[in-house]
């Protein structure tokens, strides 16, 4: 695995790359950037290239960034200044979100996009998690459904860096704080992807409900749900195998 950083129009942008093969990039949530089991999954058949979103670990937020939309477009210039091409967007919660916000601007460099339990859209009966409100051990609990994965994470809560995840609750805070964790907008314009879709979703996810997949799902036309059963919203930690499978034996269909 490789740790790089680039300049994007003034920016400088971590990432991390790992694999060969065709392009793959996956935008981390909320959480904040991590080389998750997934991903090495994923990097057995495809470059993948894991940035972390400006504002998130040690690097401040930047003024320009006043909304997802505005981390969309500076995506679209990351895909541009790296020179991809069919490129298989894929991204998780806050970065699912943002990934349906670049495809209803521009599908024009991707192959596909993969939205794994996407914030963004919220659903009409049943609210988001909270996750402004909650103490890190009840954030932590409520991103699984298995219990022994929140109490191996809970363990190591005290070695966090405080200072990263401080930062990183700032930036979603700009991002995702009013409306929370949606954009009322996002539902009136997802019929613009025009790319082969998939929603990898918990079914038991406490933080984007699997009920928020409707207008996902009513607006992306030919859009395939892969509803996880007895999956939290870390399905791609939870269920990494599952959803690596899944994402691999969908780009690959997409690529032929």
């Amino acid at each position: 695995m490789r740790d790089l950083e680039i300049d994007v129009n003034g920016q400088m942008l971590k990432l991390k790359e790992d694999g060969s093969g065709p392009p793959l990039l996956f935008l981390h949530g909320a959480g904040g950037s991590n080389w998750s089991p997934m991903l090495k999954l994923l990097a057995e058949k495809h470059r993948v290239i894991a940035p972390e979103h400006p504002g998130f670990g040690r690097s401040p937020t930047p003024d320009w960034m006043m909304s997802v939309g505005d981390l969309a477009f500076f995506y679209l210039d990351v895909i541009e200044k790296m020179g991809l091409n069919d490129v298989h967007l894929a991204g998780h919660s806050l970065g699912g979100w943002t990934a349906a916000e670049i495809a209803i601007r521009n599908t024009s460099k991707l192959k596909s996009v993969t939205l794994l339990a996407p914030a963004g859209c919220r659903s009409a009966t049943v609210p988001f998690g909270d996750i402004f409100l909650w103490d890190a051990e009840t954030a932590t609990r409520n991103q699984f459904y298995d219990q022994k994965l929140a109490e191996e994470r809970i363990k190591l809560l005290p070695q966090a860096d405080l200072d990263v995840s401080l930062q990183n609750k700032a930036t979603v805070a700009r991002l995702a704080w009013s409306p929370r964790l949606c954009n009322p907008q996002l539902p009136l314009w997802l019929h613009r992807i025009d790319v082969p879709t998939m929603l990898l979703w918990g079914k038991e996810d406490k933080i984007v409900p699997f009920a928020c997949h409707t207008a996902f799902v009513e607006k992306i036309k030919g859009v395939k749900l892969v509803p996880l059963a007895q999956s939290g919203h870390s399905l791609h930690t939870e269920r990494a195998k599952e959803c690596a499978e899944a994402m691999i034996a969908f780009c690959r269909e997409m690529g032929k």
